[in-house]
């Protein structure tokens, strides 16, 4: 495993992102994990999510993109902090764009945030978590319609490999054979397991045998089955 995703999952934990225990998600099940982005909000905290990003976008598409597009509204602060990131980094100006959950009519007018989009350009989606899709239905057809565009990929920070609407596969699978884009993620649940189970983190240990059994459980029956 890269270093850097190593960082980014004891980053997900000092950021109290991501936490383990006894959850239950919006679709009701039971989860011994939960992930929740909002608790990024310091300066210090968005730099480094940004870089990491930068990074994991950098290792999947390179340099062969024009614009991140961040779809409303934890989409904005995360484009934001990492065309920050990508410009440091790599020395390449990438534009950041973004979706408004209601048309503006004056001013600033129309349903986008940021850099308007141009036949030709070529755009990352940057999400923090995909657990359905939804978001993804609803501003695909929003980047089609602004012109003769291309989605590069999807970048989100954990997949949860879980079973999407299909029950067959993994919702970033789902997005995939849907719309055809590549879907990746910083880190997935099965690297934060391997660097956290039985090794200390934060001073202490988080994934214990006893909740390595409830995680090994909870993919029996919601996990996406391996070929």
């Amino acid at each position: 495993m890269e270093r850097y995703k190593e960082e980014f999952i004891e980053f997900m934990v000092a950021s109290n992102v991501l936490k383990f225990g006894e959850f239950t998600l919006k679709s009701g099940r039971k989860s011994p994990f939960f992930m929740n982005a909002g608790a990024y909000v310091t300066g210090s905290q968005l730099m480094k999510l940004g870089e990491y990003y930068a990074k994991a976008i950098h290792d999947n598409f390179g340099d062969d993109f024009d614009v991140l597009f961040g779809p409303a509204y934890k989409g904005i602060p995360l484009s934001v902090a990492a065309v920050i990131a990508y410009s440091r980094l790599y020395g390449k100006e990438i534009r950041y764009c973004s979706n408004r959950k209601e048309e503006k009519d004056h001013g600033d007018a129309g349903i986008l945030l940021g850099s308007k989009l141009k036949d030709g350009d070529k755009v990352v989606i940057i999400e923090d978590v995909t657990t359905s899709g939804k978001s993804i239905e609803e501003t695909f057809p929003i980047l089609m319609a602004q012109g003769k565009v291309e989605v590069k990929g999807l970048m989100v920070s954990l997949n949860r490999m879980e079973i999407g609407h299909s029950q067959s596969m993994g919702a970033l699978d789902e997005i995939h054979e849907k719309y055809g884009f590549p879907t990746c993620a910083i880190v997935t649940m099965a690297e934060v397991v391997e660097h956290l189970y039985n090794k200390p983190c934060q001073g202490k240990i988080l994934i214990d045998d006893a909740l390595k059994k409830a995680i090994d459980e909870y993919y029996k029956q919601y996990g996406v089955k391996s070929n």
